[in-house]
C-alpha cells in the first residue's frame, strides 16, 4: 500500500504541519511517500506520486477559516488528474490552527469534503487541531531538553565521573512526560487515524487541542506571538527591516 503525505504548508521549515505528518507516518504501514506543496511548480511531480497511491494525506494550516489559496489551486489540479486517469484515493486531512479549539478547522474538513463528493474520490476524514503552533514549539522544547540532558551528563562525567547524573536524567523524565501529555490528543487520534489508513477505511471527523487550560494557552500564546513578531519585524518591521 502506498500513502503519499503532502504537506501544504507555506512555509520553507519547522511548520506544524510537516510535525503533525511526521507523527502520522510513524502510525501508517507500507510505502509512504512525503512531498511538500509550496508553488505550482510541485503540482506535476506530486500528482504523478498520487497515479499508484491508495491514500492521500494532506496536512496543512487553517488560513482565515480555510484552504490555503496556493492548496485550492492545487486541487483544481487534481480533481482533473484523477478524473482523466480514474484515480480512487482514499483522502485523509490533518488540520492544524493557532487557536485553542480544534473544532476551529471544520469549514476547512468540509472544502476537502466537498472536494471528494465533486471528484469521486473517497473523503476519510480526518483530524483537526487547535494550538498547532504551541504544539510545534514542543518538539523544539525536546530537542532543548536533549541537549540539556548531554550537556549535564558531559560535565557530571568530567567532573565526579559519574555518566548517570540522577537530577539531570529526573528533570529531562519529567520534561518529557509534561511534553508527552500535552500531544496526548494528537497522538491518540493520528494513532487511530493511522490504523484505519492501513485498512484503507474511513476514520470520519475528529478534533483535539493541546492539553492545556485555555486561560494558560491564551497568556503563553500572546507572549509567544509578541516575541515572534519582534523577531521577525511585526509592528516594528519599518524599524527592523534591512534598508536598502
Amino acid at each position: 500500500m502506498k500513502t503519499v503525505l503532502i504537506n501544504c504548508s507555506p512555509k520553507k521549515r519547522f511548520c506544524a504541519s510537516a510535525y503533525f505528518l511526521f507523527l502520522q507516518s510513524l502510525f501508517i504501514g507500507g510505502e509512504k511517500v512525503n512531498e511538500k506543496l509550496r508553488t505550482p511548480a510541485d503540482h506535476a511531480r506530486i500528482l504523478e506520486q498520487l497515479r499508484d497511491a491508495q491514500a492521500v494525506v494532506f496536512g496543512l494550516p487553517l488560513y482565515v477559516d480555510g484552504v490555503p489559496s496556493h492548496v485550492l489551486r492545487f486541487l483544481e489540479k487534481m480533481e482533473i488528474f484523477c478524473r482523466e486517469n480514474g484515480l480512487k484515493l482514499n483522502v485523509y486531512c490533518i488540520a492544524n490552527n493557532g487557536f485553542i479549539e480544534g473544532k476551529q478547522n471544520e469549514p476547512l474538513m468540509q472544502v476537502f469534503e466537498n472536494f471528494c463528493t465533486r471528484t469521486g474520490l473517497a473523503c476519510c476524514g480526518g483530524v483537526g487541531i487547535g494550538g498547532g503552533v504551541m504544539l510545534n514549539v514542543t518538539r523544539i522544547l525536546f530537542v532543548v531538553q536533549i541537549a540539556l540532558l548531554v550537556l549535564n551528563t558531559v560535565l557530571s562525567a568530567v567532573h565526579t565521573g559519574n555518566f548517570f547524573p540522577k537530577n539531570a536524567w529526573l528533570s529531562f523524565a519529567e520534561n518529557t512526560a509534561l511534553l508527552l501529555y500535552f500531544n496526548l490528543g494528537v497522538l491518540f487520534y493520528l494513532s487511530g487515524m493511522g490504523r484505519v489508513i492501513r485498512k484503507g477505511a474511513a476514520f470520519g471527523k475528529k478534533y483535539t487541542r493541546i492539553l492545556i487550560p485555555s486561560f494558560v494557552f491564551i497568556l503563553f500564546a500572546d507572549i509567544f506571538f509578541v516575541i515572534i513578531s519582534l523577531l521577525q519585524g511585526g509592528i516594528f518591521r519599518g524599524w527592523l527591516a534591512k534598508k536598502k
